[in-house]
C-alpha cells in the first residue's frame, strides 16, 4: 500500500515554560558577569503567554550606572545560548525610573508585563 509523503514543513518552537526555564538558567550565568546589575527581566509575548512560532524574547536590564551609550550596552550580554532569538535593553537606574514613571505606551507595557528573573522590586523603582 502506498504511503503519502508529506511535503509540508513542521516547525517546532519552544513553549513558554521551556523558554522561562532557559531564561532562568541563562540569568544564573549572566548575573555574575554584570556587577552593577540591579534587575533583569523579560517582557513581550513570552511574558504575556501569547507567544507563537517565530516569537523572540524581549529582555530588560537595569544597571546602577553605565558610561556606555544606551545603544551599545547590549553588546556586553551573551544572548546566543537562549532557545529563541532575543534582544536586551539595558537602562541605568536613573533612566529606568524616568521611563517607568512616564505615561507613554512603552512605559505602560513595561509596568504591566515585565517578569523579573533577578532583583527585588524596590531596586528599579
Amino acid at each position: 500500500m502506498p504511503v503519502r509523503s508529506s511535503t509540508t514543513s513542521v516547525l517546532r518552537w519552544p513553549d513558554g515554560g521551556s523558554v522561562e526555564r532557559a531564561l532562568r538558567e541563562w540569568a544564573s550565568r549572566e548575573v555574575p558577569r554584570h556587577p552593577g546589575l540591579l534587575r533583569l527581566g523579560y517582557f513581550g509575548s513570552y511574558a504575556r503567554g501569547d507567544w507563537g512560532v517565530g516569537s523572540d524574547v524581549d529582555l530588560v536590564a537595569v544597571v546602577s550606572e553605565s558610561a556606555e551609550p544606551l545603544e551599545r550596552r547590549a553588546l556586553g550580554w551573551d544572548l546566543l545560548d537562549l532557545p529563541v532569538p532575543a534582544e536586551i535593553l539595558v537602562y541605568t537606574q536613573a533612566e529606568w525610573k524616568k521611563l517607568i514613571r512616564g505615561s507613554g505606551r512603552f512605559a505602560q507595557t513595561l509596568r504591566h508585563e515585565v517578569r523579573w528573573l533577578f532583583g527585588s522590586p524596590e531596586t528599579a523603582r
